[in-house]
């Protein structure tokens, strides 16, 4: 059976359209403005993938809000999940790209969805191996609920309460050709 017809039969409900994402990603950018008083010494920060995705479409708002360049770089967790040992015998490393200095900057992580918050922890330690920031932020456009950690996001597109046996799939046309979220129930 093809994945789209997999995901289909799992589809439970579409919560975001392009649309929506589109004005989640505008409200969190004047959010992120309004809270940092402009966007001076401000970085985005995505995680892999779909985060760095999010955070140039977030850049391109904050151009348009307040007529500066946000930088915009890739962080890649693999290595500093603490469930690593789960993910398989070779977990797949992307690259981080950060082509600019965190240290004193306003950083702001930007994620998918937030869930537990271990990703987020994850980040957090890698963030930290690249220096020092002045202060850190996370922006999601989903946050599900079901927290593991005490960490919360400060920008938040949608919140969606869920099941802990549902899971929460991000679409976005740079990786999968069409914007959505939608709740899928898991067959586990």
């Amino acid at each position: 059976m093809p994945a789209e017809a997999a995901m289909d039969t799992r589809k439970k409900a579409q919560i975001m359209d392009a649309t929506a994402i589109q004005r989640a990603l505008t409200r969190v950018a004047h959010e992120i403005v309004e809270k940092n008083k402009g966007t001076a010494d401000l970085v985005l920060i995505g995680l892999r993938s779909r985060g760095v995705d999010l955070a140039r479409r977030l850049s391109q708002r904050l151009k348009q809000i307040d007529g500066v360049d946000v930088p915009v770089g890739a962080l890649d967790i693999t290595l500093y999940r603490d469930d690593l040992g789960k993910a398989g015998p070779q977990p797949t490393v992307r690259k981080t790209e950060i082509h600019f200095s965190v240290d004193k900057k306003k950083v702001i992580l930007v994620d998918d969805v937030l869930y537990t918050g271990r990703t987020t922890r994850a980040a957090l330690d890698g963030l930290m191996d690249l220096g020092r920031p002045r202060v850190v932020q996370l922006a999601v456009l989903v946050d599900r609920g079901h927290r593991e950690l005490p960490i919360r996001a400060d920008y938040v597109g949608k919140n969606v309460p869920t099941a802990k046996s549902e899971q929460v799939q991000v679409m976005l046309q740079e990786e999968d050709g069409v914007d959505g979220v939608v709740i899928l129930n898991n067959t586990d």
